[in-house]
């Protein structure tokens, strides 16, 4: 059963940083591209980043080019996205999944159940 959790969301003020992870388990992580989507409150879904299997290759949404990173380390099934210079704009649901890119709905069960970040003044 594939399980995605994830942490490390939290009310931040704008400029700050955090480090979200997603620890992986029921699969070969390794062999799997994952990605990042979030959910800004009453706005629809939106790809964040995605990074292939071994990490060599990695795409981000122009709203966040320069600022987030993502990564992976494969020998502890864990994914990250490191959240530099966060904007307001930035606040939302972030969902990890086991894909490339935006595929399904949160709720699939290759999703995660999401991580709260909220910057504000």
């Amino acid at each position: 059963e594939v399980q995605l959790v994830e942490s490390g969301g939290g009310s931040v003020q704008p400029g700050g940083a955090l480090r979200l992870s997603c620890a992986a388990s029921g699969f070969t992580f390794s062999s799997y591209a994952m990605s990042w989507v979030r959910q800004a409150p009453g706005k629809g879904l939106e790809l964040v980043s995605a990074i292939n299997s071994d990490g060599r290759t990695t795409a981000y949404a122009n709203s966040v080019k320069g600022r987030f990173t993502i990564s992976r380390d494969n020998a502890k099934n864990t994914l990250y996205l490191q959240l530099n210079s966060l904007k307001t704009e930035d606040t939302a649901m972030y969902y990890c999944l086991k894909a490339w890119g935006l595929v399904g709905s949160p709720g699939d069960n290759y999703w995660g159940q999401g991580t709260q970040v909220t910057v504000s003044s």
